[in-house]
């Protein structure tokens, strides 16, 4: 069973170089692993480390996530429009 386990992860792993970028280490993501999105989430699992995608937010989440504001606004005064002869 492990055999077949590391032989499934083996199509998918690749050996890649770590260099430096300023005073960060870095790793180019190759091709085939590439993901949509120019942000990820980086976590360490025991000596893992693994990246993820960081999932895009709809407009729904995104207006969820914003705090209410406490101004009060003008009320605006909606007249209905002018008549339109076509």
């Amino acid at each position: 069973m492990l055999r077949h386990m590391r032989d499934q992860f083996k199509s998918s792993e690749r050996r890649v170089k770590i260099f430096k970028n300023g005073r960060n280490r870095a790793v180019r993501i190759p091709r085939e692993f590439e993901f949509s999105g120019d942000e990820a989430i980086m976590r360490k699992d025991g000596d893992r480390l693994i990246i993820e995608p960081t999932a895009t937010k709809s407009l729904l989440e995104l207006l969820a996530s914003l705090q209410p504001l406490d101004e009060d606004f003008a009320p605006i005064h909606d007249s209905p429009p002018e008549p339109v002869d076509l």
